[in-house]
């Protein structure tokens, strides 16, 4: 009874803080409301008993991407900036550009097999999708994985740097 409890509050934290992330119009505020997001799952985690899972979503989510997220918005913007109101179209656009992407991803992993190709069937243990996170070889993931660190790393300095060169010039004016 308890483990219901406790997972009908973590989800609900979830919804509620991810609606809140995504609609609210000061940039700090949603990074913070990501935070509860992020920790709620972490919750999850630890109620599954997937400690280390849960450990590493704290230190790694909760701890250094929403600092890097925090840091990045208080070096480019001012802490009481409001984001402008999406008119009404973009709203409705936005709506059902979310709602059809549910519906494919509801379909996509309805309808998918869950095998990997081309290997003989593995048992998913920890040890084994950990092995395949930090192999360079034939179907490893740590090659992938450092490319998208750095495409990130230059995605996050080039917003840094667009942001700064409006906000000078927006000083000139």
């Amino acid at each position: 009874m308890n483990n219901q409890v406790m997972f009908f509050l973590l989800s609900a934290i979830i919804l509620i803080f991810s609606v809140l992330t995504v609609t609210t119009r000061r940039v700090l505020r949603a990074a913070v409301y990501l935070l509860f997001v992020l920790v709620a799952t972490a919750g999850i985690y630890f109620q599954l008993q997937y400690n280390f899972l849960a450990a590493v979503q704290l230190t790694v989510y909760a701890g250094g991407i929403v600092v890097l997220i925090i840091f990045s918005i208080l070096l480019t913007s001012h802490i009481s900036e409001r984001a402008p109101r999406a008119s009404a179209a973009k709203a409705a656009l936005s709506a059902l550009a979310a709602v059809a992407g549910a519906i494919l991803v509801l379909l996509t992993v309805l309808q998918f097999n869950f095998t990997p190709a081309g290997i003989a069937k593995i048992e998913p243990t920890v040890t084994n999708v950990g092995r395949a996170l930090v192999s360079y070889k034939e179907y490893g993931y740590a090659l992938p994985f450092e490319a998208i660190s750095i495409l990130l790393l230059a995605a996050m300095i080039g917003a840094i740097v667009v942001a700064k060169k409006e906000s000078n010039q927006e000083k000139q004016k």
